[in-house]
């Protein structure tokens, strides 16, 4: 008896996994399209997991072999591919039918682009403070001296106090 549920839960967990592995393989693809990834010298695979772990937070379903998570790595993953199908328009009609409206597919593709800007900032944050931690570091230092630039304003001749 326990063989057969450990059997049914992996057999579970592994048709869950490759939805959810179709669905991070087709946002790799799209990341990878991306000319910011190429511009800022993003990791496609470090975006790839930060994408699909934050539009992830917002799909039906608890688990990765829950039937409504399950179902909902499919649909993104058509959602993500339908230029590439033969008939665009007959896959989005699916698509809308799939999501069950067109606002449910709307919001569905809004959850993967705020995803994605969620991930561009959050990666671009992350490797920012390593250049300005420095400047900073040596704005804080005590008696250090300010930088001098040819940009910078003449200081004020100083008063005499004795003449009026």
């Amino acid at each position: 008896m326990k063989k057969i549920l450990l059997i049914s839960i992996s057999a579970l967990l592994a048709v869950g996994c490759a939805e959810k592995g179709e669905y991070e393989a087709a946002v790799l693809e799209e990341i990878k399209k991306e000319q910011e990834v190429k511009d800022y010298h993003i990791d496609p695979e470090k975006m790839t997991d930060c994408v699909v772990d934050t539009t992830t937070q917002h799909m039906p379903g608890f688990a990765e072999f829950d039937p409504e998570r399950r179902t909902a790595y499919k649909n993104y993953t058509k959602m993500l591919t339908l230029m590439k199908s033969a008939d665009p328009k007959k896959t989005l009609d699916e698509l809308r039918k799939d999501f069950g409206s067109p606002k449910a597919l709307a919001d569905a593709h809004n959850n993967f682009t705020e995803s994605l800007m969620n991930c561009y900032s959050a990666i671009m944050i992350q490797s920012e403070p390593e250049e300005e931690g420095k400047g900073a570091q040596e704005e804080a230092k005590p008696n250090a001296e300010p930088a001098k630039s040819d940009t910078e304003p003449a200081q004020p001749a100083p008063v005499e106090s004795g003449k009026k």
